[in-house]
């Protein structure tokens, strides 16, 4: 890794938590120890992760690849960085509404995730799901002509995803997606979408990330396409 002073500074451009000020008391013994402070790299990456979570805009999702960049640099033996990379473009892409303009995004989001999996130690669960996701993307720019040639490969991610970690929500979730947005004469469908949105949101309940940088994304998503369904259903 480079020097702390370059993870430094891209705590600095993210604006760095405030650290918390410590009472005087009479004992000593009764002053609970203070949690130990983030390294530099985590620091980092917990603004980053937090102000793309909260983004609601496009705009506000792109000023979040220009930090990461630097921590990627700063940490390149690190996957985190190109995994909130490739989910940043992802987003990006799903927001947009030309078909050139996503296909160059889900690009970018591809780029990103190839350089993660290239790297010891990654979550390759979490990669995959992501990695499906993108592909959902392609599709979605032009589901007539992709349907065919990406729902295979979106099925085969998910599997092995599966396979890593049967416990990770984001599986069941982009399963979900996949049925959901899929035509009933492909066998998609809501009814076909919902066993596995209540999978999600059942194991959302009691998930457990594996460290402080770990995907916690899809939770609302997964509740809010359940609800959906739901009121489908009880309208009918």
């Amino acid at each position: 890794m480079k020097t702390l002073l370059t993870l430094a500074l891209a705590v600095a451009t993210f604006g760095a938590a405030a650290q918390p000020k410590t009472l005087v008391l009479a004992s000593a013994a009764s002053v609970p120890a203070p949690a130990a402070a983030p390294d530099a790299y985590t620091a980092a990456m917990l603004d980053i992760i937090a102000a793309q979570n909260a983004a609601k805009t496009p705009a506000a999702v792109q000023a979040t690849l220009a930090p990461l960049e630097r921590v990627a640099a700063a940490a390149p033996a690190a996957w985190e960085p190109r995994y909130y990379q490739a989910r940043a473009y992802l987003k990006m892409g799903f927001a947009g509404t030309d078909g050139d303009a996503q296909d160059k995004r889900f690009d970018q989001a591809q780029n990103a995730l190839d350089q993660a999996m290239k790297l010891k130690g990654a979550d390759r669960s979490e990669l995959l799901v992501l990695q499906a996701y993108i592909l959902q993307g392609r599709i979605m720019v032009s589901p007539m002509l992709r349907g065919a040639v990406y729902t295979g490969r979106v099925q085969e991610a998910l599997g092995e995803a599966k396979a890593l970690n049967p416990n990770n929500p984001r599986v069941y979730l982009v399963l979900g997606n996949d049925l959901y947005f899929r035509p009933a004469m492909f066998g998609g469908g809501a009814e076909k979408a919902k066993p596995f949105y209540e999978k999600a949101v059942a194991l959302f309940d009691t998930y457990k990330p594996a460290s402080a940088l770990s995907p916690t994304w899809g939770q609302q998503l997964a509740v809010g396409s359940l609800a959906k369904i739901n009121g489908e259903a009880a309208g009918k």
